[in-house]
């Protein structure tokens, strides 16, 4: 028969036992949990085995530390310019410091939530809907540091805030739709007329350039044949009959290529003397001859021989 000493000592080992695993608390990874004694906050348990005063201290708030995402719903928002959008979002944020995420407001959660769609408010309404739909990544940055300065006290950091969805209505998408339409035409006129432009600018400069280059070879032929006439008259006031009748063969020369190359010249009747162009030739061979001998070189020289000229008679 079992004696009272019997009996204390089991019930003695179960007491301590019992003691030993309530002081005994093992935090996984990720997670911190806030201590309490007699209902004041003492300390914070970090991830592994801890110990704990049994029946004195007891866990409080078990806050989760890694990095968690929280969907904004849809909500209708009125642009600067008066258009109604629904828009959502997704927000992410961790704990930083678990006393203050646990004892600096109640419901975490909720409280980033409303804040974030609180500021969506703001921030986009602010805007006008051109601003709205082309400037996201500015709506997201002004969001992601108005939310985390306000969100800064409870002791979590929101490292992003992104606008997923805008939704305008769809008559507002329509006119969205012809105005871009109208503007692509805009563009495509402005570049055709643009491009006309360049092709008559270069068509003029190019008809300056052709006209620039008549004149100067005009300017040339004149030059040339303004030396030619003088040579021809300093010969003449020497009195060389030779380059009279050089000058007048080649002028009548000329003429008579003018009048047969004429279209519509099928025949052409002249009373025209051949013994006149015979005689007008005559004189070219002479000033030909008279040219090549003055150009005698130190050597022997070379004797040119020419036809008798052929003198129109003075009576007929």
């Amino acid at each position: 028969m079992f004696s009272g000493f019997d009996i204390i000592i089991p019930v003695l080992v179960v007491l301590v036992l019992l003691v030993i695993f309530t002081g005994i608390k093992t935090i996984p990874q990720g997670y911190n949990y806030t201590v309490e004694r007699f209902g004041r906050y003492t300390r914070t348990l970090t991830p592994g085995l801890n110990l704990i005063v049994p029946f004195v201290d007891r866990v409080g708030a078990k806050m989760n530390m890694m990095e968690q995402v929280l969907d904004v719903p849809t909500q209708e928002i009125i642009t600067k310019d008066n258009a109604i959008v629904s828009v959502d979002g997704v927000a992410f944020y961790q704990v930083l410091n678990a006393p203050q995420a646990a004892y600096q407001v109640a419901g975490l959660q909720n409280a980033i939530l409303n804040l974030t769609m609180t500021n969506i408010r703001t921030v986009m309404g602010s805007m006008d809907l051109d601003e709205l739909l082309s400037n996201r990544d500015t709506i997201n940055e002004r969001l992601l540091r108005v939310v985390d300065e306000a969100a800064h006290p409870w002791g979590i950091k929101v490292t992003r805030v992104e606008i997923k969805d805008i939704n305008p209505p769809a008559n507002l998408v329509e006119s969205m739709g012809r105005q871009m339409m109208a503007e692509r035409n805009k563009r495509a006129q402005i570049l055709e007329a643009e491009g006309l432009k360049q092709s008559q600018i270069l068509e003029a400069e190019g008809r300056r350039e052709a006209a620039f280059r008549d004149a100067e070879a005009r300017e040339r032929s004149a030059e040339a044949e303004a030396r030619a006439t003088t040579v021809v008259s300093e010969a003449i006031a020497k009195g060389d009959v030779q380059a009279i009748n050089y000058f007048v063969a080649q002028k009548y020369t000329e003429a008579l290529a003018k009048i047969g190359s004429a279209p519509n010249s099928k025949v052409v009747l002249m009373p025209i003397e051949a013994s006149s162009l015979i005689g007008s030739l005559g004189g070219i061979g002479a000033i030909a001859k008279e040219v090549f001998r003055t150009e005698g070189t130190a050597g022997a020289q070379r004797q040119v021989s020419r036809p008798p000229l052929v003198r129109p008679d003075e009576n007929q």
